[in-house]
């Protein structure tokens, strides 16, 4: 990139600069007319100069010019008028000159603020095009977060800059010059006064700044070092728990905070000395003029009109000054930060444009083999991690490699993820570094242990490999082809892509069916998340998630069609009392006290059940009812045998798992409310206080008898929340109806999940392992619909959270090689993907993964770094590294009789 911000701007904004600056020319002739007005105004009409008689009269707008060879040229003739129709007709000139600068500062500032955004656009899209060319290596020397700063917060003031680069010394100083040369016309030595102050002005105050400058210097650094360390603590925060670091953070972070402080304070003393003796330099000008004014105002040698045009025009000269002496300042100050973020962004070995430049054909077959020839690979370090080898590899051959970081290196060089020391890996003769990655980045397929996920839908994270191209362009009509076109326009104006990322980016040729058709890609997913067996963690994925019934009314009836098909299925099972079902004359034993009484979800998952009860409606209906009372005694006696049971055991005590609505941080508060209430005699009740008894009633609106077996739900006052049921919902007033979504066993409830919905009921406490018996039934009950595939899809839309972690260490492994597999290549490079699984997972994975690769007779090289020995015997060739170098290479059968080294590490 460009060096230097000025000649960067200037190559990029030339036709705009240059227009601007011929605006900011043609604003002058207004802006110095405007100092005139006044003299004329108090002179002429104010004080009579010229209205000699009663009736006097004056010419109004006459216009003349002398031209050379012509003579005196009449434009205008002018209109006559007395001493106060003049007035007016000057007084109002000088309203239509304010409104006319008024209008050029407008146009002026706009096009400004729009060349500024735009320049700014520019540099943002240029620093992301440099991340997406360094080279793999650069990333393991910077942080994530420090280059997000520059390119968000930091080339900030770059754009701000931009429209004043050439448009704001020419504005400032066209205005200071003309009410400079303004005073000199209305007074020689007035004028002089006014150049020397200014001068004193421009030559001392941008040298006393250059402190400012190096001191903001300081302060982005250290913003940006905090910055960086504000992103490995939130990235490494399972480390700091786990060794018991924060404290040692919480010290690191006042430090740096410390240092911002400290520089930050400097600046402002600095800063406002600066302002000071600026200011004061601007307020020295006016004593000259109201004691040299005033002077020769009086001696007769300066007119009243003159001297109050004067201080008018000298009104407009400080402001302008302030603002060019600031201009420069920023220029300097933008430099720096420039200089600072292209240095940052200049990395060797920058991976030339050419070879990420965008194809809309479909990259053609890899038929020749990967050559390496004397390859030698290092680490960041300088040490050697490979020595010089060379291979061949064919495409069709299934190859697994083992031998630890040379292993795994030799992968990385062939997946383009780390640059040879020296020698080469060619594809027929061409160096692999050099072939575009429209080729390599879809013929060559590379995974490894090292997973990233982006954030949003897992669905978006599979498909992820398939988006090189937006090869369907979206139709666009009306307004949004209007907008289409602006944004295409100002892309280009913005040196910017014009690709539309809301066309179709998915290579469908590259899918492993080929096709585009319905169901073809969904088809494709779903094997291959099959082969990695990842498809169990996306159903429950989808059982946990919910769906909108009004944007999949088939899916929704088939939902509610299911409950009856699970009731059989649990029937022939012998399991028909694993699940209560909801029913609305019926007490559901495993679900609360509190479900049984609303008897239904709230439709809003922000709100909870509390807004229903602490309403005046259900308060006035428990207490007419008498159900308050009798809840508040359950919750009485709940309270007093938790106190008993949990009252002396330690906060972490495996016991309160067991008690999911009372914590040990609640067990001192209910413990004092239990000793006030002892003293208060029977009617414990009225001798409550209203919080007192909102805590009782909470305990009882939680208790499940079949969980917690205190003994305290009789069927009498089961048949009592049941009627109080009944009478909650008969009354139940608008307002709190629209919050409730009431169990319907015909209808299917949007604000809770799918297997919710399936089961329509509570998962009964009294069957071991019941959640899990029921998953697997209700998986083999979607099969028999034939809903599996539907609901799995619902799972696909899980959102993986930043960098997939909301996903555990094994599925992002898992969902890491699928998103390899979902894309047809010729060269399948995975190295250990897959450390964190079990010798007989991973066995079952790779044969599985392979089987599927080498399912047609156009068969992809699989190249695969192992870190199970033992399944090298699945493979066609071996080849083995020992200490750096290449050791053997065979078949495993012949590696596994000859080769020692070999042998070793399969008895290891």
């Amino acid at each position: 990139m460009e060096k230097s911000l000025a000649r960067y701007i200037w190559t990029h904004t030339r036709r705009q600069q240059l227009w601007i600056l011929f605006i900011v020319a043609l604003s002058m002739i207004p802006y110095f007319l405007s100092f005139d007005l006044p003299k004329q105004i108090v002179n002429g009409p104010i004080q009579g100069g010229g209205f000699e008689g009663v009736n006097a009269t004056q010419l109004f707008m006459h216009l003349e010019v002398d031209l050379p060879f012509w003579g005196t040229v009449t434009l205008f003739p002018g209109v006559e008028l007395n001493r106060m129709m003049t007035l007016m007709g000057l007084s109002f000139t000088f309203l239509v000159l304010v409104i006319i600068n008024g209008l050029f500062k407008y146009y002026i500032n706009t096009f400004k603020g729009r060349l500024g955004e735009r320049l700014l656009r520019r540099i943002r899209f240029d620093l992301i095009d440099r991340i997406l060319r360094f080279p793999p290596s650069h990333f393991k020397r910077v942080k994530g977060s420090e280059i997000s700063s520059m390119v968000k917060d930091e080339v900030e003031p770059l754009g701000g800059f931009t429209g004043d680069a050439f448009v704001q010394p020419a504005l400032l100083g066209g205005q200071a010059f003309s009410a400079l040369f303004f005073i000199l016309v209305q007074n020689l030595w007035l004028g002089l006064i006014a150049a020397f102050m200014a001068a004193i002005q421009v030559g001392i105050i941008p040298k006393m700044r250059r402190r400012l400058i190096d001191l903001g210097r300081q302060r982005q650094l250290s913003a940006r070092l905090l910055a960086g360390r504000i992103g490995e603590i939130v990235d490494g925060i399972g480390t700091i728990h786990a060794y018991d670091t924060s404290n040692y953070e919480r010290a690191d972070a006042a430090h740096r905070l410390g240092e911002i402080f400290r520089i930050r304070y400097d600046l402002y003393q600095w800063k406002f000395l600066v302002k000071f003796i600026n200011n004061f330099l601007a307020q020295l000008t006016p004593f000259f003029f109201y004691a040299i004014g005033g002077y020769l105002t009086l001696k007769g040698s300066l007119d009243v009109g003159q001297l109050v045009a004067v201080i008018n025009a000298y009104k407009e000269l400080p402001g302008p000054l302030k603002e060019l002496i600031d201009w420069d300042q920023a220029r300097q100050d933008v430099q720096v930060k420039y200089e600072q973020v292209i240095e940052q962004f200049d990395s060797s070995n920058m991976i030339p444009p050419e070879i990420q430049t965008v194809s809309l054909a479909a990259a053609g077959t890899l038929t020749a083999a990967i050559t390496i020839d004397k390859l030698v690979l290092d680490d960041d370090s300088g040490a050697r991690i490979l020595e010089p080898t060379s291979l061949s590899i064919e495409r069709g051959e299934k190859i697994a490699i083992v031998g630890g970081a040379a292993a795994e290196a030799l992968a990385e060089a062939i997946g383009r993820t780390i640059r040879p020391a020296s020698g080469k890996i060619c594809i027929a003769s061409d160096d692999i570094l050099e072939i575009p990655e429209s080729t390599t980045g879809r013929r060559i397929s590379y995974v490894s242990s090292d997973t990233y996920f982006f954030h949003g839908s897992l669905k978006d994270n599979l498909l992820y490999g398939l988006k090189h191209a937006p090869l369907k362009s979206k139709s666009y009509v009306g307004k949004e082809a209007d907008t289409r076109k602006w944004e295409i326009l100002e892309a280009k104006l913005a040196g910017n892509t014009d690709m539309d990322l809301r066309g179709d980016w998915i290579d469908y040729e590259s899918t492993p069916s080929g096709s585009d058709k319905p169901g073809s890609l969904a088809h494709d997913m779903f094997t291959v998340l099959e082969k990695v067996q990842l498809s169990s963690d996306i159903l429950e994925f989808a059982l946990r998630s919910s769906i909108d019934p009004l944007s999949d009314l088939h899916l929704a009836a088939r939902i509610v069609e299911m409950r009856q098909a699970l009731r059989g299925e649990l029937q022939r099972e012998n399991l028909s009392n694993i699940i209560v079902p909801f029913e609305l004359e019926s007490y559901n034993t495993e679900a609360t006290v509190g479900e049984n009484l609303l008897f239904g979800t709230m439709r809003d998952t922000t709100l909870t059940g509390r807004t229903i009860v602490e309403s005046e409606y259900f308060r006035k209906l428990m207490i007419e009812t008498g159900l308050s009372r009798t809840l508040f005694d359950m919750g009485y006696t709940i309270a007093e045998n938790l106190i008993e049971i949990f009252g002396d055991l330690p906060a972490d005590h495996p016991f309160f798992q067991q008690v999911t609505f009372l914590t040990a941080e609640e067990i001192p508060a209910y413990q004092q409310i239990l000793q006030r209430l002892q003293n208060v005699g029977e009617d414990k009740y009225n001798g409550a206080t209203d919080t007192e008894k909102r805590a009782m009633l909470r305990l009882s609106f939680f208790y499940i008898e079949p969980r917690h077996r205190f003994g305290l739900l009789t069927p009498d006052l089961m048949k009592q929340i049941v009627e109080v049921r009944h009478q909650f919902h008969d009354g139940l007033p608008d307002d709190l109806r629209s919050l409730i979504e009431l169990y319907d066993p015909d209808r299917y409830l949007s604000s809770t999940s799918l297997l919710d919905n399936i089961l329509f009921g509570k998962i009964s406490h009294r069957h071991t392992d019941a959640s899990r018996r029921i998953r697997s039934i209700v998986a083999n009950v979607l099969h028999d619909q034939g809903l599996y595939e539907r609901v799995l899809a619902v799972g696909l839309n899980f959102n993986v959270g930043a960098g997939g972690k909301r996903l555990s260490p094994l599925q992002r492994q898992k969902l890491n090689l699928a998103r390899a597999l979902i894309r047809r290549s010729d060269y399948y490079i995975f190295n250990r993907p897959l450390p964190g699984l079990d010798h007989r997972l991973q066995e079952a994975i790779v044969e599985s993964v392979m089987t599927f690769l080498h399912r047609e007779d156009d068969k992809p090289a699989i190249i695969w770094v192992l870190s199970n020995v033992s399944l090298t015997r699945m493979f066609d060739r071996v080849v083995v590294f020992n200490q750096g170098a290449l050791a053997a290479d065979g078949t495993y059968e012949t590696l596994n009789e000859e080769n020692a080294i070999f042998q070793k590490m399969v008895a290891t």
